[in-house]
């Protein structure tokens, strides 16, 4: 194997490390905004001891919509739209592809990942199946302090509302970095468009 080869590996090993370390630091930026929705929310929906309402029943099932459910729709929304821009502008520069093009595609893998994240958090917050948050640890009426900041940071460890919710975040996230390399924002070798808004 000729030294160039091993070069032009190893800079493809690290241009592709590169990528993943700053699409996690966007996701994990992502991460603070979807929660912040989510607490903003459910705060606004009386706390997350209220997450768990029927919103309606699902027609044709046993099954019903609960605000959680809504929560988890809008944060995903909200924090995939500031993921798409960021990883456009700075994780993924050099893919010539539209911005409307690229953020469906972006929206399309992440709806999947969002779908299979809101199935795993119904079932930790579904009593009686395996995932299920249950137990001391998660009793959200014993550990309703308010007050400061970390005693609103302690209740919301101990939430079973916000643990489902970064939980399902964590799970999910490989999905997109893998699906989002490969089609989203595979090179083109033109120059990007980074205006926003978009045009």
């Amino acid at each position: 194997m000729s030294v160039q080869t091993v070069s032009a590996r190893g800079s493809r090993i690290g241009r592709l490390l590169g990528q993943f370390v700053r699409f996690a630091v966007v996701g994990g930026s992502g991460v603070v905004v979807n929660m912040a929705v989510a607490v903003v929310m459910n705060k606004m929906h009386g706390g997350s001891a209220n997450a768990t309402r029927v919103m309606f029943p699902i027609p044709g099932t046993d099954l019903n919509f609960r605000f959680s459910s809504l929560v988890w729709i809008v944060s995903f929304l909200i924090a995939n739209t500031y993921n798409y821009q960021l990883n456009r502008s700075w994780t993924f520069r050099g893919t010539g592809r539209g911005w409307w093009r690229g953020f469906w595609q972006f929206l399309a893998i992440g709806a999947v990942a969002a779908l299979i994240g809101m199935v795993l958090k119904a079932l930790m917050m579904s009593p009686g199946n395996p995932l299920s948050l249950r137990g001391p640890w998660f009793d959200a009426w014993t550990w309703r302090h308010g007050g400061s900041v970390l005693a609103q940071l302690e209740d919301a460890c101990h939430s079973p509302e916000y643990v489902a919710h970064a939980a399902s975040i964590l799970i999910t996230m490989p999905i997109n970095f893998i699906v989002n390399k490969v089609w989203t924002f595979r090179g083109r070798g033109r120059p990007l468009r980074t205006s926003w808004p978009p045009s």
